[in-house]
């Protein structure tokens, strides 16, 4: 048998495009199938075109998610026709939530489609690749290949290693969702929770840092309730586990999301306080302000806990900065429930959200109940953005003046321009070198916008330029 790195040196080059829709872990599944499909040859490109292979990585969240999927797809047969007519075989596939709910409409709608398959079985793909390169090429029908299944075998037991990393990277640790929301299809998508044994986080997480990781983000449809088994024997909780990555050398930043009120244990909040690694800014969903439209959701939590567990959060990290998720517009809701969402978000207030209209999911529960006319659900979702809005553009301006820690991402828009984030999850740019690409340098906030913060740099060693010298001196001198 050929070893892996003889079949990555003797593959013919082929190129990769993904398309990934929706959340974090959309990201972290894409980035495992560009890895997976690496010793087949296949290099990734940034835009479909010309691409031997074409994958939707995508997502049931948002609003005619199938549809949006569909008419990217048209464009995609498109270029897999142009390439038939060329001599040359493109393949493409759909992948995520999608597929997983839709698997079998795809393949009748849309016949040119090689390959479906769901979040769960992503680990298949080179064998799919391979089924599929091997038929019948002359004909402009796909191979129509689906797997769908909720498989025995965990997917995370037959990915590839990472031995390269970004500076902030994603690290799966929790997958599905036992919670069955009325308006989610996760559980319908991704399955029953699972979690990761404690010990393979914990390799994965060391591979990633020694790979130039500085930021690691946790991600789980619900990823505090994560319940792995520890190398002690013992079931471990997300606040245990987190306790652990932050032994890890060279890992300067956690985070995690997204979480779900009830599943925010005490030693999780107390690990807010304890852990300096663990970044003071928290995405905890809520939904909606009204206990009747919370009971409806069956979101298992009413307003008062939400609003004590915030206290608790508080006083655990009084620095913590908080984001939520709003739906508006849910079967049932009246205006007074939608003032008490209001009402809501005025107490706690958020750093950012993300807010949207009901849309039905079909097998969804509220999906059978009647449904709020569009022009009242538009009107409402607007009225909240404006205070959402506001709070956010108010956080920020409340930064300016303070001294943040930024981790250095990547160029800004404009000639030595860098930008990378704060620690609230707030874009931050400034100019300094491309040196401190990976690195966490003090910025010195000068402005507040609606989306973001601009600053100057003050840290003396990471200042080179007479430039950035200037900025340290009026600093000093202020």
């Amino acid at each position: 048998m050929t070893a892996p790195s003889t079949r990555r040196e003797t593959a013919t080059k082929k190129s990769l495009f993904i398309k990934t829709y929706g959340c974090q872990m959309n990201v972290y599944d894409s980035d495992r199938m560009a890895e997976l499909l690496a010793p087949s040859g296949y290099e990734t490109v940034a835009t479909a075109d010309g691409a031997d292979m074409i994958i939707l990585n995508t997502c049931h969240i948002r609003e005619k998610a199938t549809e949006k999927v569909f008419s990217e797809l048209g464009r995609m047969r498109v270029l897999k026709d142009e390439a038939l007519d060329n001599g040359r075989h493109v393949l493409i596939a759909v992948a995520g939530c999608v597929a997983q709910a839709e698997g079998q409409e795809i393949l009748d709608r849309a016949p040119y489609v090689d390959m479906v398959f769901g979040p769960q079985t992503y680990h298949r793909l080179p064998e799919m690749v391979a089924k599929a390169s091997n038929g019948e090429r002359s004909k402009r029908r796909g191979a129509r290949l689906i797997d769908t299944d909720f498989p025995v075998e965990s997917k995370f037991d037959h990915l590839p290693q990472e031995t390269t990393a970004a500076t902030s990277v994603f690290l799966t640790i929790q997958e599905g969702c036992d919670k069955f929301c009325s308006f989610c299809v996760v559980p319908y998508t991704r399955g029953a929770e699972v979690s990761r044994p404690a010990t393979a986080i914990l390799d994965e997480a060391l591979r990633l840092v020694r790979g130039g990781a500085m930021e690691i983000t946790l991600l789980g449809q619900n990823v505090n309730a994560y319940h792995g088994d520890g190398p002690d024997g013992r079931e471990w909780s997300l606040g245990r586990l987190i306790r652990a990555l932050a032994e890890i050398d060279g890992l300067e930043r956690i985070r995690y999301t997204t979480s779900h009120p009830r599943d925010m244990d005490d030693d999780l909040i107390a690990a807010h306080g304890e852990v300096p690694q663990l970044m003071p800014f928290l995405h905890l969903p809520v939904q909606s302000g009204s206990d009747r439209i919370l009971e409806a959701m069956n979101r298992k939590h009413d307003v008062a806990t939400y609003l004590k567990l915030i206290d608790r959060l508080r006083a655990a990290r009084p620095d913590l900065a908080l984001s939520s998720d709003f739906i508006v517009g849910h079967p049932g809701e009246s205006d007074a429930d939608f003032a008490e969402t209001l009402n809501l978000v005025s107490r706690v207030g958020f750093a950012q959200a993300y807010s949207f209209k009901y849309s039905p999911r079909p097998g969804t529960p509220a999906a059978a109940h009647e449904q709020l006319p569009e022009a009242v659900r538009s009107e409402r979702l607007q009225s909240l953005q404006q205070l959402l809005g506001a709070q956010q553009r108010a956080f920020n301006v409340a930064s300016i003046g303070q001294t943040q820690e930024v981790l250095v991402e990547r160029a800004g828009q404009r000639p030595g321009q860098l930008l990378g984030r704060g620690p609230y999850m707030q874009s931050v740019h400034f100019e300094g070198p491309d040196r401190l690409f990976g690195t966490i340098a003090k910025v010195h906030i000068t402005e507040g916008l609606g989306n973001s913060l601009a600053g100057r740099i003050i840290t003396a060693e990471d200042a080179s330029s007479t430039t950035q010298a200037s900025y340290i001196r009026e600093e000093v001198t202020r």
